[in-house]
């Protein structure tokens, strides 16, 4: 019986070169499944590599899952690629790849690497997607989001787990419809500039939060289609608010239906289980230096910016991927042609991304999740770096928290682990992240973590925030932060948004909000934030009362930041003035409305004629317990 399908394609031979070099990244336009109509009549064009192959057929919900007349034609010109149209198979229907091959006797049935959307798991077949019928309304955020992703713009960022953040009384989770009419406006209400969506690609594995992607082109179905995310995202811009993805390029699942053993051969993964499999996740490593692959990944990263409008990419788990060594034993790993540990394939194929990136949407930023000294993250690959926009500031997250723990009469002991940060703070383009990882499994929520009675918890996380966002460099803070949530994060369950109501709650979400507010309207907390000129200490090493005393500066504007982190308040403390004359409180994160002690502070002062701190002018302050003041002065 003769095959349905007829021979048709959508790559010329210049895709082909492209694709073969590892420089095609628009695959998404190429590969996959495509409603179109060819010799009159109407169908689906398939495509999909899959090099080791010897036969490969379309099975679905069109033909019974039986594909015996629905061969794929393998191109001619050794690409590996095979691709046909189909009559008769439309938008909606469902689909999968039987691939075959001579070394296993069974044939292999895989989901679309390229599909744009997904059943609902546990199910793992592919949709045929029916083309984009979103009509984008962020035109204003669009032409205008060069400078709100900006380095010189503040960006302050709420991280969501869309599955967790609120569900519906039944235990669903919400829909990115129903996520758009209650999580945009609460962003905008707490004051973040951005929002990032941990991964909303398709993942088989609730557990994994998302981080263990089989379609990565996929908008997860758990919350609805393509177009519904595409809504969610309008949403926001028209906000004004930005959207950064969490994206994982640095590893994958090997379910049956997904990219592991694609072909029978190792297609997407490294063949080398020293190079391909990672033991900490359990899962295979992408093959970097595999052209095919190369473009696989970086066509995924800009079809997220090209057909989503999405403003910028966090990089999961980049330092798995720069060092052979990551998590393995001596013996375990062989290294580089220079004797090296560091993995010279996946670095470059980190700065070919970020080029692309840049090169293609050079109003976006692309965001490094980093943990270790690797050098010049965050500089441009033209100058010796990896090319990213941003990178995680570990460092400051751990030694921070570290630090809070303690109670603060032991404080004093420990001043170096707060003031450490700033010796190399502007070494990279850092954004400060109190991120998820850090309330899960054991290690408590942040307020939990936070030493002493109830109110000294709450001051003590006020202080951390407050410092956090004095301190430069972006910020990022987990959903339920902003609220102080008691109890660790759930991931299969809501936040605990009955908190948010207590005095207490509400005032760890006004000084999140406050404090959004101050980053964004005074420029000397953001404008020049990844550069030395924009922080001076004034008070280092004041370790007795554990106090710090700053000053954040940008052009003639100059802020005077102080940080008692003990519950002792200290009356006529005296700090160095920048300039002689008045100054105006502007933040106290003992106020009242914050649920502090609302300790005495003067709303305006004077310089004195007193040199201190090296200035011939000083200020005498009183500083609240466990609270964090910033006073400006009068122009």
């Amino acid at each position: 019986m003769p095959t349905k399908t007829i021979p048709h394609s959508f790559f010329s031979e210049q895709d082909i070169h492209l694709f073969r070099e590892g420089r095609h990244y628009r695959l998404y336009e190429h590969f996959g499944s495509h409603p179109t109509k060819v010799e009159g009549q109407e169908g689906v064009y398939f495509a999909v590599y899959a090099p080791a192959a010897q036969k490969v057929e379309v099975i679905g919900s069109f033909n019974d899952w039986n594909g015996s007349d629905y061969n794929l034609n393998v191109r001619w010109d050794s690409s590996g690629i095979w691709e046909g149209f189909i009559p008769g198979p439309k938008a909606g229907d469902l689909y999968k790849f039987k691939i075959y091959n001579e070394n296993y006797p069974e044939a292999l049935e895989k989901a679309d690497p390229y599909a744009r959307q997904a059943e609902h798991p546990p199910k793992t077949a592919s949709v045929i997607y029916p083309g984009g019928h979103h009509q984008w309304k962020d035109k204003k955020w669009m032409k205008s989001r060069a400078d709100k992703n900006s380095l010189q713009a503040p960006m302050s960022v709420y991280e969501v787990h869309l599955a967790s953040w609120k569900r519906k009384e039944n235990g669903d989770v919400l829909g990115y419809r129903e996520l758009a009419e209650d999580l945009v406006s609460y962003v905008q209400e707490a004051g973040f500039t951005h929002v990032e969506f941990m991964p909303v690609m398709e993942y088989p594995y609730e557990p994994s939060w998302g981080y263990q992607i089989t379609g990565y082109y996929a908008a997860s179905s758990r919350f609805g289609e393509a177009e519904d995310l595409k809504f969610l995202i309008d949403a926001f811009h028209q906000a004004g608010i930005g959207v950064i993805l969490d994206w994982v390029p640095s590893h994958f699942p090997n379910d049956k239906h997904g990219l592991g053993n694609f072909d029978g051969s190792c297609v997407y993964e490294h063949p080398d289980p020293r190079k391909g499999y990672h033991p900490d996740w359990k899962s295979l490593i992408f093959n970097y230096g595999r052209p095919e692959v190369r473009s696989f990944l970086i066509s995924n990263a800009l079809f997220w910016l090209d057909q989503y409008h999405v403003d910028g990419l966090r990089v999961d788990a980049v330092a798995s991927m720069l060092y052979l060594d990551y998590s393995r034993e001596d013996g375990q790993w062989e290294p580089n042609q220079y004797g090296g540990n560091e993995n010279l394939e996946a670095i470059q194929f980190i700065k070919e991304f970020n080029e692309a990136v840049y090169a293609h949407f050079p109003d976006v930023q692309t965001i490094a999740e980093e943990s270790t000294s690797f050098n010049r993250v965050s500089f441009p690959t033209f100058d010796g770096g990896l090319g990213f926009g941003l990178k995680w500031m570990m460092g400051w997250m751990n030694d921070n928290l570290e630090y809070f723990k303690k109670d603060p009469i032991h404080r004093r002991y420990h001043h170096n682990e707060i003031t450490f940060s700033l010796a190399y703070t502007f070494t990279e383009h850092f954004m400060l992240p109190l991120s998820h990882d850090e309330v899960v499994y054991g290690k408590k929520s942040l307020l939990d973590k936070m030493p002493g009675d109830s109110w000294k918890q709450f001051a003590n996380l006020r202080t951390l925030y407050s410092w956090m966002f004095l301190h430069p460099g972006a910020k990022l803070l987990f959903m339920g932060g902003e609220f102080g949530q008691r109890s660790e994060w759930q991931f299969e369950e809501s936040l605990n948004w009955e908190e948010s109501e207590y005095d207490s709650h509400r005032g760890i979400f006004k000084t999140i909000q406050a404090l959004n507010k101050l980053y964004r309207s005074e420029a000397s907390l953001h404008q020049d934030n990844y550069h030395y000129q924009s922080f001076e200490w004034l008070g280092l090493n004041d370790h007795e009362n554990s106090v710090l005393s700053f000053l954040r500066i940008s052009g003639e504007e100059t802020l005077v930041c102080v940080v008692n982190l003990t519950p002792q308040p200290r009356d006529q403390y005296r700090i160095g003035a920048p300039t002689e004359g008045s100054y105006e409180l502007l933040f106290n994160s003992d106020a009242k409305e914050y649920w502090g002690s609302d300790y005495p502070c003067k709303k305006k002062l004077k310089t004195e004629k007193e040199p201190w701190h090296g200035r011939q002018n000083s200020l005498l302050l009183d500083l609240p317990p466990l609270g964090v003041i910033v006073y400006k002065a009068k122009a």
